[in-house]
């Protein structure tokens, strides 16, 4: 064992009981709240950011550079915290994005409103933007490694209630509190592996209880909101996936199954502290929305971390025309000649038409009797796909087939972003560990 201190609360022998509030930013509100509030829990974890969150955090600080972190989390912060700290419940969240010294600080303010004085972690270190031209990712608005997991026990182990981080793997959100329980060192590759699979399990919320998954059909339906998933993780790294009772969808086999191949490209999944090999995962009922996983295994990690970059790639803006009666195939071709001569002067550079399906025969509806036919345009000026691009549409409105209509009025241009993946040598990543505003450590 190990490099790191050893978890205070609980005993190695006891599970570690982690449940998941949040799979990406902007879902259940409610969810940290049902999750404190419906069973015993040790550690919340939520997962706020996708690689389309981390550009959304880069225009938002583009617009204020306070910003750069998922503000909801603040509000079930302002909902749950009292609770969280009187149960010794640990909240552990991806939430701080781009600025997690900026969500700390928010949390701070919102927790002395309440007449509370929580300990709060940051790790940080992710950040690889201001760095960007000397890496290779010359011209990215944001840049970030992923971090693993240490970081995170180092900063529970300092005595921190709230752990908000950067940009962290998915699951290093339940592996933290695992390292922080069990004193895993970075040898430890099985127990890791354990907990990576455990973390990736209920990473993304309800999809281990039955969201978006293919064989809803066979699972129950009512009208309850599906529960948010809770790992019970052990000392060896196996876990059971579960979910508090009462609540609605289901944990089964084939629900945790699903949620384990979701974003995997291949049999070992890597990630910052350990790669996880897939092959060997067990998975076994152990009584009604209970999935026991073991027998994971697990290697030394990868050398490099992978890096999420987002560049903008310039402006977008759309026009969807409606087709009716005869002859759609002519209406359509003279439209797509009219536009592309108006658009000729100042042509964006990339016009995509997209059109269909074909309207039903004898349709009741008229609705059903139209084609809609869609143009997508994008470039890097806002103006040559504002109103150069809108104006050439409306002008055609008694100028072109007969019953042109727009399925609504022509909007504004909006940014759009383009996300590459890239890898970065571990020595180039400093990972940060600050408890209360003071840093604790350094890890790489």
């Amino acid at each position: 064992m190990g490099d790191t201190a050893r978890g205070a609360a609980g005993s190695a022998t006891e599970p570690l009981i982690v449940a998941n509030c949040s799979g990406f930013y902007g879902d259940r509100l409610s969810a940290m709240r049902e999750m404190l509030d419906g069973g015993p829990v040790d550690v919340i974890t939520g997962d706020y950011l996708a690689e389309l969150t981390m550009l959304i955090l880069g225009k938002d600080q583009l617009r204020d550079p306070s910003l750069g972190y998922a503000r909801t989390f603040v509000t079930q912060i302002e909902q749950c915290l009292g609770d969280a700290l009187e149960r010794g419940v640990r909240i552990v969240s991806n939430a701080g994005g781009l600025n997690p010294t900026g969500l700390a600080e928010r949390i701070r303010e919102a927790a002395a409103g309440l007449g509370l004085s929580p300990v709060i972690g940051v790790v940080d270190g992710d950040d690889l933007a201001p760095r960007a031209g000397e890496l290779g990712f010359e011209g990215a608005l944001t840049a970030n490694a992923y971090l693993g997991g240490f970081g995170i026990a180092r900063a529970l182990a300092a005595g921190a209630d709230v752990v908000v981080t950067g940009r962290v793997t998915d699951a290093s959100v339940v592996v933290g509190p695992g390292i922080w329980r069990f004193g895993w060192g970075t040898d430890d590759h099985d127990a890791l592996a354990g907990a990576v699979a455990a973390g990736h399990v209920i990473e993304c919320g309800t999809h281990a209880t039955g969201g978006n998954f293919s064989g809803f059909m066979d699972l129950p339906r009512d009208a309850l909101p599906l529960g948010f998933p809770i790992a019970e993780l052990h000392a060896d790294g196996s876990s059971v996936i579960t979910k508090h009772p009462g609540t609605g969808g289901t944990v089964t086999i084939d629900t945790v199954t699903a949620q384990l191949m979701y974003e995997i490209q291949g049999p070992v999944y890597d990630n910052p502290d350990v790669r996880t090999d897939l092959r060997s995962i067990e998975l076994s009922g152990d009584g009604r929305d209970r999935v026991h996983i073991s027998g994971v295994t697990g290697s030394a990690p990868p050398e490099q971390l992978k890096v999420a970059t987002n560049t903008l790639g310039g402006h977008r803006n759309q026009m969807e025309f409606v087709l009716v009666g005869l002859d759609l195939d002519a209406k359509e071709a003279w439209l797509r000649e009219q536009m592309d001569a108006a658009l000729a002067d100042r042509r964006p550079a990339e016009v995509v038409w997209t059109s269909g399906p074909d309207p039903a025969a004898d349709s009741d509806t008229e609705e059903g009797a139209a084609r809609r036919v869609r143009c997508v345009v994008k470039d890097p000026s806002a103006e040559v796909v504002g109103k150069a691009f809108t104006a050439a549409g409306v002008e055609l409105a008694l100028a072109s087939y007969p019953g042109f209509t727009l399925t609504a009025p022509p909007g504004k241009p909006s940014p759009f972003g383009v996300y590459r993946p890239a890898y970065v040598d571990r020595n180039q990543v400093h990972e940060r560990v600050l408890v209360d505003g003071v840093e604790i450590g350094e890890t790489t």
